[in-house]
């Protein structure tokens, strides 16, 4: 479940809701399976997960939040059965895009120009057929981590280690400048 707004207009009971679907859900899911994994001593639990849990966004608190928690629990989860054979594995990927591409668009934008690369990046979002496609190779693999994401949101992550504080003055910077609809009002 997502949702964007500002931190002051999301209930408490908003905020739990989406503790439930997106921390709660998954978490509970893992734990029903373990016993027989442990028992088997084999398994491989995989966690298709948002990038924002990994790198939050102004506006996205409570959805940012969920993904961070559920990111920190199989993190966590991962260490705790590697020793009975069972592989944990996270795929973090931007937003899902569902629609059909309208090839109209795409032939009338310039496609040399740095706003319409950066655009492209931004918006594209990972197709379903696609993400599937990396979730099979991640159990094959048997991979740890995957990150999905075009390189603006890789930098990002990046940033975000190497040097928060440019990362949360570029994050701030933009927020001054935005103003939601709901603020309108």
């Amino acid at each position: 479940m997502k949702l964007k707004a500002p931190v002051q207009n999301i209930s408490l009971e908003m905020d739990r809701n989406i503790m439930d679907i997106n921390y709660f859900g998954p978490s509970t899911l893992a734990k029903g399976v373990l016993p027989t994994m442990i028992s088997r001593r084999s398994g491989h639990i995989v966690l298709v997960n948002s990038i924002q849990g990994r790198l939050a966004v102004p506006f996205r608190s409570s959805y940012a939040a969920s993904k961070h928690a559920a990111q920190g629990f199989f993190d966590c989860l991962r260490a705790e059965v590697e020793e009975y054979g069972i592989v944990v594995s996270t795929i973090s990927h931007t937003f899902i895009n569902a629609s059909e591409p309208t090839p109209g668009k795409e032939a009338a934008s310039k496609p040399n120009s740095l706003s319409t690369f950066i655009a492209r990046q931004m918006c594209h979002g990972v197709r379903p057929s696609v993400l599937a496609n990396e979730v099979m190779q991640t159990v094959n693999r048997k991979r740890k981590e995957v990150v999905m994401a075009h390189p603006i949101p890789r930098v990002a992550l990046c940033l975000r280690s190497l040097l928060p504080s440019f990362l949360f003055a570029v994050l701030g910077a933009g927020v001054k400048d935005l103003v939601l609809p709901e603020q309108m009002l």
